[in-house]
This record gives structure tokens, C-alpha cells and sequence, in this order.
């Protein structure tokens, strides 16, 4: 039962133009703005029909970050319906046309908003792995390579690393993994390829964020250098349509490489950056599928905040 506080503040002919057009997650935002829910509201009412939801999943879905898949989620969606007074389906034929409109190739991106957002998540988990935020390396090198598979998803990713210590003591490195909306973190796996072995593992299926450690096996002195090389097994998500890389802080060379498999070849490709989440993207440039190896690449001397990325459209 809702309280008499939780009034509309959507006109209800407004309202029943989203449900019909949506998107999904316009159509959430608009059914909780018309009953004057707060989202902790929300998760309560939730939690009284049997459906744990937390805070931080809502405002995904209701900003278009996240898009409940999975069978509790939607169990949860159908919840919503009730407890917003909106119309039997009415927020699952909106999601069922998503994955309509997904599977004919349009894939889900990850904005730069969106991993902003989940860096609460990534303090939470490093948090949970009692490392500081300043994991005490300045990064000299970072070189990506990223791997989209036959059904057109993110098949994985390698990364080498050339970093320097800047106080002394440390020997190990957090390595951080974005998936795509859909993704399953708990099924990825990661690889220790070169100058490190896998220590503790985390991961957030609300966000798709997962987390590693990579431990050196010697403690680094202030001013030290080193080397090192892993790998992260993924394929759990849908078509991919872009790979972005996010900078906290400015650092050394940056390059990203995204092969595609022979199979999946995309129509067109081009770079982009971005400074902030609330700037455009800027800084596009065309670039051209080589073969045989079908890849394309791009090459920042120098990091800045913000983010560097890669995008392509299927056919």
C-alpha cells in the first residue's frame, strides 16, 4: 500500500504516452515520478512483495545503465507494475521490444556516465580487498587489445602494462573489468599471462564489474619499474558496439587495438574521446579494418582524463 505522501507529480496522460512509446527506462523514471516515490521507497515496497532489489540497480535501470535480464529481475519488474498502479505488461513488453531491437543489432553501449556511476561499486570492492585508492604505480605504458568474437560479442581482452612505483613497498596491481549490459562477471575468468599471478577476485552483477588482483611476487622501491601482462576471458554478454577505456589522471602511452573475428566483421569503424560525462564526444576519426588480421587501432601519446574508444557498426 502506498502512503498518502507518494502523490503523482507525471500527468497520467504523459505517463500513459511513455508506457506506450517508452523506452524502458524513460517509462520506469516516469511511472516513480508519478507516484512521488524516493527509490529507498521503491526497494521497500519491493522487499514487502518478496524482491530484493538494491538502490543502486534501480537508478541504473531508470537511467538506462543497466536493463534487468535476469529472472529475479524481472520478477521484479513485473513487482513495479503493481506497485506504480501501471497496466499488467506494460514494463515488460517494453523490455521484450528492447531485446528485439538488440538481437536485429543494435547493441548496448557502456557510457561514460554509466562507469562513472560504477565507481561506487569499484570503491565498495576494493574496499572489500583492503587496498587503498592509490594503489602507489604511475602508469608509463598501456597497451589493450580487445577481442569481438563470432556472435559479435566482447570475447575477452589482454592488457600489458609498464608502470612505476611511487612509494615503496608495493607488489600488486588492481585490474578493474567493465562487461557489456548483460554480462555475467561471476562466469568471467581472468589470465595471469606475464610477471604476476591472480590473487582475490570480486565482482558486481548489477554493474558487470569485476575485479582482480595481480600480485608482482616482489616489492617494488620508489622509483622502480616493472612489467606485466594479463588477460580477461568474457563472452558473457550480447552484441558489442564499442570498447572505451576511462583515465582518472593523466599518464604515459595509450594504445587500443579491437580485432574482430573473420566471422563478424563490422561496416564501419571510428576513435572517439570524451573529457567529462557531461561533454559530447569529440575527437572522431574514420578508421579502416585492416586484413588479414581485421583490426583497427589507435595511439594516445599521452593519457588524459577522460575516456579514449573505439566504435563500429554491424551490418
Amino acid at each position: 500500500m502506498l502512503h498518502a505522501t507518494e502523490h503523482a507529480d507525471v500527468p497520467s496522460t504523459e505517463l500513459d504516452t511513455i508506457l506506450r512509446g517508452g523506452p524502458f527506462h524513460v517509462a520506469l523514471r516516469a511511472a516513480i515520478a508519478a507516484r512521488g516515490l524516493p527509490l529507498q521507497r521503491v526497494q521497500h515496497h519491493l522487499s514487502r512483495h518478496g524482491v530484493k532489489v538494491g538502490v543502486t540497480s534501480l537508478s541504473y535501470w531508470q537511467q538506462g545503465a543497466r536493463r534487468p535480464q535476469r529472472p529475479e529481475s524481472l520478477r521484479a519488474v513485473r513487482a513495479l507494475e503493481e506497485i506504480l498502479r501501471l497496466p499488467d505488461e506494460s514494463l515488460i513488453r517494453l523490455l521484450a521490444e528492447a531485446d528485439v531491437r538488440a538481437r536485429a543489432g543494435r547493441p548496448a553501449g557502456r557510457s561514460y556516465r554509466s562507469l562513472i556511476e560504477a565507481s561506487d561499486v569499484l570503491d565498495r570492492l576494493r574496499t572489500e580487498l583492503d587496498l587503498p585508492l592509490d594503489g602507489g604505480l604511475h602508469t608509463l605504458g598501456h597497451h589493450e587489445c580487445v577481442r569481438i568474437g563470432a556472435r559479435r560479442e566482447l570475447a575477452g581482452r589482454e592488457a600489458h602494462h609498464i608502470v612505476r612505483a611511487h612509494h615503496d613497498g608495493v607488489d600488486r596491481f588492481l585490474a578493474v573489468h567493465h562487461g557489456d549490459p548483460g554480462c555475467s562477471p561471476r562466469d568471467m575468468r581472468v589470465r595471469a599471462l606475464e610477471n604476476c599471478r591472480t590473487g582475490r577476485v570480486r565482482w558486481d552483477q548489477d554493474t558487470g564489474v569485476l575485479v582482480t588482483e595481480l600480485l608482482f611476487g616482489t616489492r617494488l622501491r620508489s622509483g622502480d619499474t616493472f612489467l606485466f601482462r594479463y588477460g580477461v576471458e568474457d563472452g558473457t554478454a550480447g552484441p558489442c558496439g564499442e570498447y572505451l577505456r576511462p583515465f582518472d589522471s593523466p599518464g604515459g602511452q595509450y594504445a587500443l587495438q579491437v580485432r574482430f573475428a573473420a566471422a563478424a566483421l563490422p561496416v564501419r569503424c571510428h576513435r572517439f574521446t570524451q573529457h567529462s560525462a557531461a561533454a559530447p564526444r569529440a575527437g572522431r576519426q574514420d578508421l579502416h579494418v585492416t586484413g588479414p588480421h581485421h583490426c583497427v587501432h589507435v595511439v594516445e601519446p599521452r593519457i588524459r582524463p577522460g575516456i579514449v574508444g573505439i566504435a563500429w557498426d554491424w551490418e
